[in-house]
């Protein structure tokens, strides 16, 4: 390996610290100093975060939410409320933008910084990382752990060290920020295991033992053809170049959104193909509004079906042309949902859309012309955004969902986590994770 050169650090990763159960402790300052579990309580509820009073139990986010409760008996739950935690997210997001426009956001809590450029107005980039944990605390209440390296994951990395940690005593602060000097990298880098490094799963992280690789050291000793030989070309090299601190990746603001889907997972296994098609056109219509909002369309539709047995399925089908119709959508959704057997029960079902771009001028066919055909649903699907936007998003829609409670919409987030409230009706709104949004 060649000798690297001696930069100053510039790359900054920002993760917050038990991001939804912090915000909701917001709302909830009575539950400071309990275990907290943000997520479905439910019998098919998952984690979505924990305090660190409840860490100390071993809870930990994507646990079932049964399992969690065994652990830590006494735990409050709470629901998650999706479109809260995103008007918070996109306050700090602007917090990160106004010290550099370089953000890239990975998730609603946590981004990837270059402050190279912002140095010489707000000082060396452990300065920055300082005055950004302060602008959180000050302006949302809020704690974050902030890694500062030369290169994006040794920042990850970086961190992740800087963050609180549950023990058998009880919550412990973190450092709050790390910097991973350049001259010091292997020394922080080389002693941690080699799952530490991204893309080191459990089947891989087999065949690195079987190489007696068990430290990110002795993958960087290893000689680089062992390690190919061993995971692939692609796959060999880029591990090797990680463990020996290179990460040639930029931080690379306003990327473009790659697909937009819903799913939910219902409180009992659904087996009648009419209520699943019903579903259907529920999450469809939400992911047709989020397109429209956006002002994009997409040309690739694809199902997901999870059965009770936690088998997972995908169909896909591609359009010809790209596509923001709830009825579109829906339709494909409902073509490829026949191809498969719900008599033994669905727990999950989801519709995306991928492929996406900006929606272009549609050519009308003969059809379209005599009937209003896609040009007339367009119209009125137009409609139907400028009613929600004024009356709110449960004030139209599909006739097919309208409830006991009203037109049951799929909201954002709702689900995500699995049902709050077991025995509710799939999609009837009773899971209150937050405000309806689409």
């Amino acid at each position: 390996m060649t000798a690297r050169p001696a930069s100053e650090p510039s790359i900054i990763h920002v993760d917050m610290d038990a991001f939804f159960a912090s915000v909701e402790l917001l709302r909830h300052p009575e539950l400071r100093g309990q275990p907290v579990i943000v997520g479905g309580s439910g019998s098919r509820g998952v984690v979505a975060a924990a305090s660190y009073e409840a860490r100390v139990y071993g809870v930990h986010s994507a646990m079932p939410s049964v399992r969690a409760r065994r652990l830590c008996p006494h735990a409050v739950f709470l629901p998650g409320d999706h479109a809260h935690y995103s008007e918070v997210s996109a306050r700090i997001m602007a917090i990160f933008k106004g010290m550099t426009p370089l953000v890239e956001p990975l998730s609603l809590d946590e981004a990837f910084l270059d402050v190279a450029g912002a140095r010489r107005l707000h000082g060396p980039a452990e300065v920055i990382a300082r005055r950004l944990r302060a602008l959180v605390a000050e302006q949302e209440g809020l704690t974050c752990s902030v890694g500062v390296a030369r290169v994006k994951f040794l920042a990850k990395l970086a961190s992740e060290a800087a963050k609180p940690r549950a023990t058998e005593a009880g919550p412990r602060a973190g450092p709050g920020v790390v910097v991973v000097d350049p001259q010091g990298e292997e020394e922080f880098l080389h002693p941690m295991p080699v799952q530490a490094l991204w893309g080191v799963g459990p089947a891989t992280l087999a065949k690195l033992q079987r190489l007696g690789v068990r430290t990110v050291g002795q993958l960087a000793e290893t000689p680089e053809s062992a390690v190919v030989a061993s995971l692939g070309r692609a796959q060999g090299a880029h591990l090797h170049a990680l463990a020996n601190c290179v990460d040639p990746r930029a931080v690379v603001p306003d990327q473009p959104v790659k697909s937009v889907s819903h799913e939910e997972t219902f409180p009992r296994d659904l087996t009648d193909r009419g209520v699943l098609e019903v579903e259907l056109l529920r999450m469809a219509d939400a992911v047709a509004t989020r397109l429209r909002h956006a002002g994009i369309a997409g040309r690739t539709v694809t199902l997901k079906v999870r059965f009770g047995d936690f088998r997972s399925v995908t169909r896909s089908s591609t359009l010809g042309g790209s596509t923001d119709s709830a009825h579109e959508i829906a339709e494909i959704g409902r073509g490829l949902l026949a191809l498969l057997d719900p008599s033994q029960g669905v727990r999950l079902l989801g519709i995306g859309v991928s492929q996406l771009g900006p929606v272009s001028a549609r050519q009308l066919s003969l059809d379209d012309l005599a009937t209003g055909g896609d040009a007339g649903r367009s119209r009125a699907e137009a409609v139907v955004d400028d009613i929600r936007a004024r009356f709110g998003p449960r004030a139209v829609g599909p006739a097919s969902l309208i409830g006991t409670d009203g037109l049951r919409i799929a909201r954002r987030g709702a689900q995500q986590w699995g049902p709050t409230q077991a025995g509710s009706s799939p999609g009837d709104g009773s899971n209150p994770d937050g405000p309806p949004d689409t």
